[in-house]
C-alpha cells in the first residue's frame, strides 16, 4: 500500500504520535470546558499536539471528515474519544463508515482512552492508540450518501429519511495488547523512522462475501441484507504494531475473526434504538 503525500516523503503519522505520547509522559491533561463538553475536549488535547510539531492543518468542525486535515500532507486525522471504564469495542461513526483513505487524503484514526468519572474538568490520557484507517475497513470506494422518499403514511405526505449510522469495532476489540498502553498501527511497508520499536505483525484478510443491498418491511419492522462475493476476497493487508522507545514492549496481536464478532455482538446492547 504505497503512501504518496505531497511535500513529505514519509508519512506524518509517526511525528504526531511521538508528540501526543510525550505529552502523556509529560503529564499534559486532557482540559475540558465543563461537563456540558463531551465532544471536543480529546480534540483540543490532541490539537494541541498538532500546534507543537508545526504543522498546518484545516480547523475541525462538525460533521467534517476527518476532523483534522493536514496542508502540507495528504493526511487527515479523526479523533475518538473514549471514556474508561465505558464503551471500548465499538463506537458510532457519525454517518461516514471508517476507511484509510478520503478525498485523496490517507486517514489515521486517534483513539484515546480517559476516565468516566473523573474528579474535575482536567484529566489524562490513560491511553492511546492511533492507527490507520486501512485497520478498521479496507474498502475506500464505498460513497456514503443519505436517501429519502416521500409518500408514507395513510395520506400519502410522510417523507422517510433513510439516514445510515455505522458502528464500526475500535482497536481494543480487533487487538489485545493495547489496552493502558500507547501504541501505533500502520500498514506493514509504512517508515516509522527512528525510536521506534515493533511490538507486533499481523495480517487480516478480506472476507468472502459483502452486503451490497438492505431492504427494510415497514409492516413487520423487518431488515434483510444482499451479499454479493467480494472482488477482493482473499485479499491481506498487513500491519505492524509499534511503541515509542521506552515504553512497555508488550506484544499487539490480532484477535481471531469469529472472537471478535461474537464479542461486538454481545457487546452490542441497544444499538438498534
Amino acid at each position: 500500500m504505497p503512501i504518496i503525500k505531497q511535500g513529505f516523503d514519509v508519512s506524518i503519522a509517526p511525528t504526531i504520535f511521538r508528540h501526543c505520547v510525550e505529552a502523556i509522559r509529560d503529564g499534559e491533561l486532557i482540559r475540558r470546558e465543563g461537563v456540558a463538553d463531551k465532544e471536543f475536549h480529546f480534540q483540543n488535547w490532541f490539537k494541541r499536539q498538532l500546534e507543537k510539531v508545526g504543522l498546518n492543518f484545516d480547523a475541525p468542525g462538525r460533521n467534517t471528515y476527518s476532523d483534522f486535515r493536514l496542508v502540507q500532507a495528504h493526511e487527515g486525522y479523526e479523533l475518538k474519544g473514549l471514556a474508561y471504564p465505558g464503551r471500548e469495542a465499538n463506537y458510532d461513526c457519525n454517518s461516514q463508515v471508517p476507511s484509510g483513505e478520503h478525498n485523496g487524503r490517507q486517514v489515521y484514526y486517534v483513539f484515546g482512552r480517559y476516565p468516566a468519572k473523573p474528579d474535575g474538568n482536567s484529566y489524562p490520557v490513560l491511553d492511546l492508540v492511533l492507527c490507520h484507517g486501512s485497520l478498521l475497513n479496507a474498502d475506500n470506494a464505498y460513497v456514503h450518501l443519505n436517501k429519502s422518499f416521500r409518500g408514507f403514511g395513510s395520506y400519502g405526505d410522510i417523507l422517510v429519511r433513510d439516514r445510515k449510522m455505522y458502528v464500526a469495532p475500535t482497536p481494543f476489540a480487533l487487538v489485545q495488547g493495547t489496552a493502558h498502553r500507547r501504541t501505533l498501527i500502520v500498514p506493514a511497508d509504512e517508515d516509522v523512522g527512528a525510536d521506534f520499536v515493533q511490538v507486533g505483525a499481523f495480517t487480516r484478510q478480506e472476507v468472502d462475501e459483502v452486503v451490497v443491498a438492505y431492504s427494510f418491511d415497514l409492516r413487520t419492522n423487518t431488515l434483510e441484507t444482499r451479499k454479493l462475493p467480494n472482488p477482493g476476497a482473499g485479499t491481506q493487508h498487513h500491519f505492524r504494531a509499534y511503541r515509542l522507545s521506552g515504553d512497555p514492549e508488550e506484544q499487539v496481536t490480532l484477535r481471531p475473526a469469529d472472537q471478535i464478532v461474537a464479542d461486538l455482538v454481545a457487546s452490542a446492547g441497544n444499538e438498534d434504538e
